[in-house]
C-alpha cells in the first residue's frame, strides 16, 4: 500500500530549508530527502512521515509547513548589531532559539523573584547615553565590587573571566554562557553573527554570552552587556572595536563603558612605559589587565597614546594572530549545564523545584536535562 502524500505548497518546503541554512544539495544527499528537489518544484509531494523527518531536520514545528505563505520572523528583541562584512538577511535559527530559551528562563525567574518578594534592581535602566561613559563604568565597578587590583590576582584570562562573571552573578544578574543551542552539540552558535545579548528586567536581568568566542572576547562582551543593562536595553550585540559606528550611538557608548570598566584610563596611564616598543607594550598590558590585545589597542588609541595609522597596522597584525584562537568544546556535562544556564538561575530553579513550587517536568525543560538523576546530580554541583 502506497503511503499517502501530503498536499503542501512547494514554497513552504523551500522556505523551511533556507531558514535552516541548508542547501538543496546538502539535504538531497541524504536518502530520506533525495526527492527534495522534486518537492520544491512541486513535481512530487512528500509523505507525512517524510514531512515529519524534514521538520525535525530543519528545526521547525510541522504545523508551520501547512501554512499558505512563510511567516515573517524577526528578532524578539532589539538588534544593535552592525555587521558590514557578515550581514545576515535574517537571524539564524540558532540565534532565535537561544533568545527564546533565555526569554523563557527570564520569565520563570521573574515569577520566582516576585513570589519570593525579592527587591527590584534599581540600576536597570538607570542611565542614558548622554551620561559620560566613565561615570557609568565607575558605577558598575562599585555595584559589582570589581577593580583592577582584584583582577591582578587572577593568573590567566580564563580565571579572570570566571572572577568577573562571579562578581556579576553575586549581585543577582543571571549570566549564561554557551556555544551551542540549549544542549545540542550539533547546533553551534556563530560569533560572527552575534557576541551576546542582554535582557533588561528589574527583577530578572539576564546576560547571554556566545561561548564560542575567545575568553578575552567574552570578558569584553560581559562588560558591554552590563552597559546595556544600565541603559535598560533588551538587545543583541556584535561588538565592533575597530571603527566607531557613527550610525549606532548605543553600541559606541556601551563599548566606551566596557573599555573604561576593564581598562580604566588612570590605571592605563600609570602602566604606560614611554619608549617601549608597541608590540611589547600591547602584550604586557593585555596580561596586566587580563583583556584582549584588541581592547588594549583601542584604549591606547582612545587615550591618545597611539596614532590612528599605527593603530590600523597593529590591529591587522593582532587579528592575524587571533585567527587560531581557542575554541570551546567537550568537558563535564554538569559543569557545562551550569555554565549554559548560570548559577543564579540554576540555584533558584533547583530550590523552587525541591520546595514543590515548580514541577520537575518544567525544571527539566528549563535546565535542558531529561531525568531526576541528572537533576539531583546538578543540584549537588551547586555550592
Amino acid at each position: 500500500m502506497l503511503s499517502q502524500r501530503v498536499n503542501i505548497k512547494p514554497e513552504m518546503i523551500k522556505w523551511a530549508r533556507k531558514r535552516a541554512r541548508f542547501t538543496q544539495e546538502e539535504l538531497a544527499q541524504k536518502s530520506t530527502f533525495k526527492k527534495l528537489p522534486e518537492w520544491e518544484e512541486g513535481k512530487l509531494k512528500p509523505t507525512l512521515k517524510q514531512l515529519e523527518q524534514f521538520s525535525r531536520k530543519v528545526h521547525l514545528p510541522i504545523g508551520y509547513l501547512f501554512g499558505s505563505k512563510p511567516p515573517e520572523e524577526k528578532l524578539p528583541i532589539t538588534d544593535f548589531r552592525t555587521l558590514p562584512d557578515n550581514k545576515y538577511e535574517r537571524p539564524s535559527l540558532e540565534l532565535l532559539d537561544t533568545i527564546h530559551a533565555c526569554l523563557l528562563r527570564r520569565d520563570w525567574y521573574k515569577e520566582f523573584a516576585l513570589r519570593e518578594q525579592l527587591k527590584p534592581f534599581d540600576f536597570i535602566g538607570s542611565t542614558k547615553t548622554s551620561i559620560p561613559p566613565e561615570e557609568i563604568a565607575n558605577q558598575i565597578a562599585r555595584t559589582i565590587n570589581y577593580s583592577v587590583p582584584l583582577r591582578t590576582e587572577c593568573k590567566s584570562k580564563e580565571e579572570s573571566f570566571r572572577f568577573f562573571r562571579s562578581k556579576v552573578e553575586k549581585v543577582g544578574i543571571m549570566v549564561m554562557v554557551s556555544g551551542i543551542v540549549r544542549n545540542n552539540t550539533n547546533r553551534k552558535l556563530n560569533p560572527n553573527e552575534f557576541r551576546g545579548f542582554a535582557l533588561a528586567d528589574h527583577y530578572a536581568p539576564l546576560i547571554f554570552i556566545n561561548g564560542v568566542d575567545s575568553t578575552a572576547a567574552k570578558i569584553f562582551t560581559l562588560a558591554h552587556e552590563l552597559a546595556h543593562l544600565w541603559l535598560g536595553n533588551n538587545g543583541v550585540s556584535n561588538v565592533e572595536l575597530r571603527n566607531d559606528q557613527a550610525d549606532n550611538e548605543v553600541e559606541i557608548w556601551c563599548n566606551k563603558v566596557a573599555a573604561e570598566l576593564l581598562v580604566p584610563k588612570k590605571e592605563l596611564e600609570d602602566k604606560i612605559r614611554i619608549g617601549e616598543p608597541y608590540q611589547k607594550s600591547i602584550s604586557r598590558l593585555s596580561l596586566d589587565f587580563k583583556v584582549s590585545t584588541l581592547v588594549i589597542l583601542r584604549r591606547l588609541l582612545d587615550t591618545g597614546f597611539l596614532e590612528r595609522i599605527d593603530f590600523e597596522s597593529l590591529w591587522d597584525s593582532e587579528i592575524n594572530k587571533i585567527r587560531n584562537r581557542e575554541t570551546s568544546g567537550g568537558g563535564d556535562f554538569y559543569a557545562n549545564t551550569l555554565s549554559r544556564v548560570g548559577r543564579t538561575f540554576a540555584s533558584a530553579l533547583i530550590s523552587s523545584t525541591l520546595e514543590n513550587n515548580t514541577l520537575y517536568r518544567d525544571a527539566f525543560g528549563l535546565l535542558d536535562i531529561s531525568s531526576t538523576q541528572q537533576f539531583n546530580k546538578l543540584a549537588g554541583e551547586i555550592d
